[in-house]
């Protein structure tokens, strides 16, 4: 026997904890045991949201995450990896699809290529467009209902001055144009 491949430092059994629970998936179990004070433990499940020390925390992927004013805005950044394939979003077409689809152009590319496959292809176009009509005409009654709050009492010239205007929205003629308007949007859908 090769006097190299002897052991030259006996483990103890705290080295041996770690490893095994590194193998096991528990990288962060301890190891030994403490006397004294132990802080109380808290076990969350994926999207549990709590507040900790006055922040609000969540777990994402695996991941126990901060909540910030900013996550409404991180998701309309495109992201550096495909959430679908995990490659690269570097080409040109990749931000424009990601915004609507939530995918990189490859990957939304052999989606639709399964669809035509399938023959689902007309069904999942009929939605789209479906999709963006409803869009469109809860844009529409937005706008109408912003319409008609909005007061024809006076307006603030550039200059300071308070400028009184007679006259305003006809109600009952706008009420009919966005009936018509929404009837007609609907009419497209298939």
């Amino acid at each position: 026997m090769n006097k190299d491949n002897v052991l030259k430092k006996q483990f103890n059994k705290q080295d041996v904890q770690r490893v095994r629970n590194v193998l096991t998936g528990k990288a962060g179990e301890r190891t030994t045991e403490g006397i004294g004070y132990t802080k109380k433990r808290e076990f969350h499940k994926e999207g549990d949201v709590w507040t900790e020390d006055g922040r609000e925390w969540t777990i994402k992927d695996g991941f126990k995450q901060n909540i910030t004013r900013l996550d409404k805005a991180k998701e309309l950044v495109t992201p550096m990896f495909c959430p679908s394939c995990n490659k690269i979003m570097k080409e040109r077409l990749d931000a424009p699809i990601y915004k609507y689809f939530r995918r990189c152009f490859n990957c939304q590319a052999e989606f639709e290529m399964r669809l035509r496959i399938k023959g689902l292809w007309e069904d999942y176009q009929k939605q789209l467009d479906n999709a963006t009509i409803d869009h469109l005409i809860e844009h529409v009654n937005n706008h109408y209902n912003s319409s008609f709050e909005e007061t024809n009492e006076g307006w603030m010239s550039e200059a300071g001055e308070m400028q009184k205007w007679r006259g305003g929205i006809n109600k009952d003629l706008a009420q009919k144009s966005l009936d018509e308007t929404i009837k007609y949007l609907e009419s497209l859908k298939k």
